[in-house]
């Protein structure tokens, strides 16, 4: 057995963990990579693996009196750790601290953030690289919405979605609201970001198909740059915008044709929503060979 490498004291203090986890095989660092409601995402290593992960942690004392809220959490986890497929976010491990009564879990970490900060800051896409990323995502949902039983991200929106941006790589994450439907493949419950949500979604009668109207108005914020109905400077004004069906002013923005008869069909109304699969058989995709980036990395 080779002996392990053990650096000097120097570079061992140049940058130590803050946390180890009760395996003693991921450490976390005391760098925030984003932080949410609920929970704090850190940068941190798998010593076995030698790469980066994330650490998630969410305070449980925040939901002292919300059991339903914490039971959601453990479930969340529970579903995320059987998920397996490429782009879904893999999660590795999870365990509950007592001590300071927070539930974490390791996940997989995407070495270029979310496509929404990506997106700001490389502003040349052409529309091959914006339907390469949009096929991505779709085999996500095809994923989770055929999974037994059939699981509803339901707040997809552009900073669920993360990317590898050397290999153009992309992942669904954050499963914080996820429902899980059982044969009815309906639910009840309004949760999301209210931008992105469906106007099933507010009467809280809807099925996996909110997932692809959201995924229409993130391929519209991915095209246009700007997060849809950022005209409204309040949720009830969203609310009503969603409920009528008038589209986003972002809309207008949209000069290509093609492009918006594409997003059209994903926000139609449900009954005329096409299903992932559906879409990842559109002519839209017609020429994009994803070939490659399905080998590059799994």
């Amino acid at each position: 057995m080779m002996p392990a490498v053990s650096p000097d004291q120097s570079d061992r203090d140049s940058e130590p963990f803050v946390e180890v986890d009760p395996t003693g095989r991921y450490g976390r660092y005391n760098e925030l990579l984003g932080c949410g409601a609920v929970k704090r995402v850190y940068r941190a290593f798998d010593q076995e693996e030698g790469i980066e992960v994330a650490w998630n942690q969410v305070k449980l004392r925040a939901f002292s009196d919300d059991k339903p809220m914490i039971d959601r959490l453990f479930s969340e986890v529970r579903l995320l750790k059987t998920l397996k497929d490429k782009n879904i976010i893999a999660l590795y491990n999870v365990w509950r601290n007592d001590d300071h009564n927070t539930l974490n879990f390791i996940t997989e970490v995407c070495t270029s953030g979310n496509l929404r900060e990506y997106r700001k800051k490389h502003r040349h896409v052409s529309m091959k690289a914006l339907k390469k990323w949009s096929k991505q995502i779709l085999k996500g949902l095809d994923y989770l919405h055929r999974h037994e039983p059939c699981i509803i991200h339901r707040d997809l929106n552009c900073s669920n979605v993360f990317i590898n941006g050397n290999v153009g790589k992309v992942k669904i994450g954050d499963f914080g609201l996820a429902a899980t439907v059982g044969k009815s493949h309906v639910a009840h419950s309004v949760l999301g970001t209210p931008e992105f949500m469906a106007p099933e979604l507010y009467e809280e009668d809807y099925t996996e198909l909110v997932d692809i109207y959201s995924f229409g108005m993130c391929f519209l914020e991915m095209v246009t740059l700007e997060i849809p109905y950022s005209e409204c400077d309040n949720i009830a004004k969203i609310y009503k915008k969603v409920i009528s069906g008038a589209r986003p002013q972002a809309m207008d923005k949209v000069r290509d044709p093609e492009v918006k008869a594409f997003i059209e069909k994903c926000l139609a109304k449900p009954r005329a929503r096409p299903s992932a699969s559906e879409l990842l058989n559109d002519p839209f995709f017609h020429g994009i060979d994803d070939d490659e980036i399905d080998n590059s990395d799994s």
